[in-house]
């Protein structure tokens, strides 16, 4: 049976959720507070970068099927995919999670079904949602249903991940998961694992924490053998044809709305029982440091230490223009705090968010000593050395995340280093 749902947030799970609903026959209400980008949106004009993401909002709009202002408006379900940073702190910032929960208070009746689909704190249903939902006079649970599906995609393949994927549904009740798993299945290929809503959100948290902890590991290895001569990304790759190992990638941190974020609601929430959580989170946080250390270093061995830094990459991850969390940022500013010169480029972001970001290639990399590879976009991948090379006042780089064709950079006369293959760190 086909819905009227409503979505109150569309950033980069909110609008790829509302389109895909919208496009299997669903009538759909999007929501947002900024009004920029809901203007965009109704324009059939994108405010974030997703693959497929343009073609079906075409869809969803012409459709008719999708319509998008400021205020929730009256649906048989509201789904929430609203941000859930961390504050300075390192403590959940649950005001978006209220703020959405209010907001849709006013427009509830007798049957709803409201789905929570931001990655929380477990117990966020229970102890901020509901407590908001109460006010609309209606019985949990009888006359109002709730439950917790937690998005469980990557960026750069958010489709794909949506159909395939299983889901975890996490009701407050049996009536809250049915309704919900039979909802996805209009489009979700996957299975629906049904549980309880502080189980779901739970399960959510521990996967980011394991990656997390994965990546803490690959880390440490990768500055180990920094200091024993031996090239960690061959040393990961050959442990892993061990049938029950799979250690993650080391890089110059960790960044995204999950991975750097849900661990820390475990240590707030256990902070004495958290600590293996805990010591992983500062690890993958020092990288930046530990990043703009090297940097300095490499400088330093090559008489080039007040020479201009060109970094490649703002985004957290490769081929997105994702920012969120990204510890390109920090290293940047430890690179500054070591008095760098910093001009930073990425090709997937085009408004400028810091001072030492620019829109060109050639302006990062003019007169510059030193590449610091710090996102694997795959422009980066293809760069010619060669033609590089007449543009730097060095031929020195630095790469981070292992992208780059050592052979080739050398051959054109540069001084490559690779984070964690111990060369000159």
């Amino acid at each position: 049976m086909k819905k009227s749902i409503c979505v109150v947030g569309l950033g980069y799970i909110g609008l790829p959720t509302s389109v895909m609903f919208a496009n299997h026959g669903h009538r759909v209400h999007g929501v947002d507070v900024n009004e920029q980008a809901v203007e965009g949106i109704r324009n059939k004009k994108l405010h974030i970068e997703e693959n497929g993401l343009q073609e079906r909002l075409n869809e969803a709009i012409d459709s008719g099927m999708m319509t998008v202002s400021t205020t929730p408006e009256k649906a048989d379900v509201y789904i929430l995919a609203v941000p859930s940073p961390i504050k300075a702190d390192k403590t959940a910032e649950m005001k978006y999670i209220e703020s959405a929960s209010e907001s849709i208070v006013p427009y509830l009746e007798k049957g709803n079904l409201v789905v929570l689909e931001s990655t929380v704190p477990p117990r966020t249903v229970q102890d901020v949602v509901i407590p908001k939902l109460i006010a609309s006079g209606l019985e949990i649970g009888t006359e109002l249903y709730v439950s917790h599906s937690p998005e469980r995609v990557i960026p750069g393949r958010v489709f794909e991940e949506l159909i395939s994927n299983d889901r975890i549904i996490g009701g407050v009740n049996e009536e809250s998961s049915r309704m919900t798993s039979d909802l996805y299945r209009s489009f979700v290929k996957g299975q629906m694992h049904e549980t309880d809503d502080t189980t779901a959100e739970l399960v959510k948290v521990m996967e980011n924490t394991y990656r997390d902890v994965n990546i803490a590991l690959a880390n440490e290895l990768a500055k180990i053998s920094g200091e024993i001569g031996v090239d960690v990304w061959e040393a990961i790759r050959l442990a892993n044809f061990h049938p029950r190992v799979n250690i993650h990638q080391p890089g110059p941190g960790v960044g995204g709305h999950c991975i750097a974020v849900d661990p820390w609601f475990l240590v707030e929430l256990k902070p004495d029982l958290a600590q293996i959580i805990h010591l992983a989170r500062q690890t993958n946080d020092g990288m930046p440091v530990y990043t703009a250390k090297t940097t300095k270093n490499i400088l330093k061995q090559a008489g080039a230490e007040s020479g201009k830094v060109a970094v490649l990459g703002l985004a957290f991850k490769g081929n997105i223009d994702d920012m969120r969390e990204s510890p390109s940022i920090d290293v940047i500013d430890e690179m500054s705090a070591h008095e760098l010169v910093v001009k930073a480029y990425d090709p997937h972001i085009h408004v400028n968010n810091i001072d030492e970001q620019v829109q060109t290639m050639d302006d990062a990399l003019t007169g510059a000593s030193i590449i610091v590879v710090l996102t694997n976009h795959d422009e980066f991948k293809g760069l010619n050395p060669k033609e590089v090379a007449d543009k730097m006042s060095a031929r020195i780089i630095f790469d981070t995340k292992n992208c780059i064709d050592r052979s080739k950079w050398e051959e054109a006369g540069f001084d490559v280093h690779i984070l964690g293959d111990s060369k000159n760190q």
